[in-house]
């Protein structure tokens, strides 16, 4: 089956190819009532293999001319090559008919309906042709988009990993010189500080790499994360989970929290009178991330493309978008569980 995609192309081709023969069949029975039963049948057998051979005769052209001569080297040239040889298949087919078959008849055909199949013979190419034409430029579209969703998936996962990298330095240097506090004021609680911070840093390690982590993990995780955060802010940061036990068998991008809960602590304030709540809970397919609104008016470190990358990652994982929303008084974030 040289040439074609597959078996399933190979067998509807040939059913259309029967179908012509068929229809051909029917338009003899109508128009020429001179012919015996006998006849037509020979008459039916013998187009079948004409259909054949002219079919494959212009498929394999059109493969052939896809190896030595492709449609990138030269459109116009390619086309209008492929277009003649196409015209010549098919008007010596009808010489061969002409030439083998009319002779036998025990009538004369009309000379306008001769003519007209001359015509037929040296047209018909041309639509087979731009048939294959259009099959390839459609093919080339396909992968386009299939390549252009592949870089779009790609740049998406760079600017995600970027905005990790720029993340885990500007927590690390808040960690360190909170660390430095507690050293002096409090060694074990600076001791459990620390292993905290290390916990933190194993996993994303382990999991920097994976498009995928179960949500159990990433809680885990996240609640070592946590307690460094709220032994950083001393009762100005409350963090509160509501996570439905069948939740924690979906998955999640990891780190996806780390980045939704440094983004609410950059853009808000975060002191002991105005203290920053931020809830974490599910809600049917969703992850629902969401804070008090005490927006900092000055924020200089702020390229505001953080979740823009988080939804533009998870476009490609999941159909069910990443939705960001607002109030008056709260700020949302909705993730896809996947």
């Amino acid at each position: 089956m040289l040439g074609y995609r597959n078996r399933n192309h190979f067998f509807r081709t040939y059913a259309i190819i029967l179908s012509a023969a068929v229809m051909g069949f029917f338009v003899r029975l109508v128009k020429f009532d001179e012919f015996t039963a006998q006849a037509q049948v020979g008459i039916f057998a013998l187009s079948i293999l004409l259909a054949t051979v002219f079919w494959e005769s212009l498929r394999i052209v059109n493969y052939w001319l896809n190896k030595v001569y492709p449609f990138e080297r030269n459109l116009t040239g390619r086309i209008i090559i492929q277009l003649l040889i196409g015209s010549l298949i098919g008007l010596a087919i009808r010489f061969l008919v002409y030439w083998f078959g009319e002779p036998h008849l025990a009538f004369k055909l009309d000379s306008l309906f001769v003519a007209a199949t001359w015509a037929i013979y040296a047209i018909l190419p041309v639509g087979v042709n731009l048939a294959f034409f259009t099959t390839y430029f459609i093919d080339r579209w396909k992968d386009s988009l299939i390549r252009a969703e592949r870089l779009e998936k790609e740049k998406s996962q760079v600017q995600f990993d970027n905005l990790k990298n720029q993340l885990n330095p500007h927590f690390l240097f808040n960690a360190l010189t909170s660390l430095n506090s507690l050293i002096f004021d409090n060694q074990e609680l600076a001791s459990q500080f620390l292993q905290q911070l290390s916990k933190v840093y194993r996993y994303v390690l382990q999991n920097k790499d994976k498009n995928f982590v179960l949500l159990s993990t990433e809680l885990e995780f996240i609640s070592n994360y946590v307690q460094l955060l709220e032994t950083r802010f001393q009762g100005a940061l409350k963090i509160r989970f509501e996570i439905r036990p069948e939740a924690n068998e979906k998955a999640i991008v990891p780190v996806t929290l780390q980045i939704l809960i440094e983004n609410a602590i950059k853009h808000n304030i975060v002191d002991k009178d105005r203290k920053l709540l931020i809830e974490i809970l599910t809600v049917g397919d969703y992850l629902i991330v969401s804070n008090n609104l005490q927006e900092r008016r000055n924020l200089e470190t702020s390229n505001k493309l953080g979740l823009e990358n988080l939804k533009s990652l998870y476009k490609f994982l999941t159909e069910k978008p990443v939705i960001v929303e607002r109030t008056d008084d709260r700020f949302y974030v909705k993730v896809p569980l996947i």
